[in-house]
């Protein structure tokens, strides 16, 4: 069996690299701004809490009477900053000993570039993972539901799609497509998406709350 995991809200928990990167953000504005780095901190997890993610720099700029041009420097400070973020223990041992017992293991991500690759970077993946996909490498239009990344590594493994797995955590995007073709699918049910209930075409075949549980499934497959 192949196995392939989504990145965020998969392997981590993608809220750990939100705080990393609001953090870096404080820190710069704090640098910029009459107030503390910590107040900034707060008050942008406020705005996010309220408001959700897409717009929290607009809103804090606007909020605090900042000039316009800051938010794009908020962006940049984000995308580029590197991540405190690390692997859980549990999560290091399930990859260790899956690698151990001679699965190959593949992450297929969306996601821009450069912030995927610092996650990866400082997460540790690439000692455990044989390849790993970015999907906006390849073009936009390659990012999920697309199956043009998963169809590369049934070309490197030679395998039918039975003999492949894909663990993630969005119902919206991350299983109609491999469905259809056979592919076996696992939503682990974690962050922004774990309560969505969608569709028996959009979700997976396996449900689960923690990675621990994926040995039993590999056990049944």
């Amino acid at each position: 069996m192949i196995i392939i995991f989504d990145l965020d809200d998969t392997l981590y928990n993608e809220i750990e690299f939100v705080k990393s990167g609001f953090k870096s953000v404080a820190y710069y504005l704090s640098k910029k701004t009459q107030y503390s780095q910590n107040f900034i901190y707060l008050e942008l997890l406020k705005i996010m809490n309220k408001n959700g993610r897409g717009q929290v720099f607009n809103i804090f700029v606007k909020q605090f009477n900042l000039k316009s041009y800051y938010i794009n420097k908020c962006i940049s400070n984000y995308r580029l900053h590197k991540p405190k973020i690390q692997l859980a223990n549990k999560v290091k041992k399930i990859l260790y000993n899956l690698r151990k017992l001679n699965y190959p293991l593949y992450i297929v991500t969306d996601g821009n570039k450069i912030v995927q690759n610092n996650k990866i970077v400082s997460l540790g993946l690439k000692k455990y993972i044989k390849k790993i996909y970015i999907t906006h490498r390849y073009g936009k239009i390659y990012a999920k539901p697309s199956t043009y990344c998963f169809k590369l590594i049934k070309k490197i493994e030679k395998v039918k799609w039975n003999q492949m797995i894909y663990i993630g955590d969005n119902p919206k995007k991350d299983f109609i497509n491999l469905k259809p073709l056979g592919m076996r699918t696992i939503r682990i049910l974690q962050g922004d998406y774990n309560k969505k209930k969608v569709s028996k075409k959009f979700d997976a075949e396996f449900k689960i709350f923690s990675l621990i549980d994926l040995v039993n499934i590999l056990q049944k497959l």
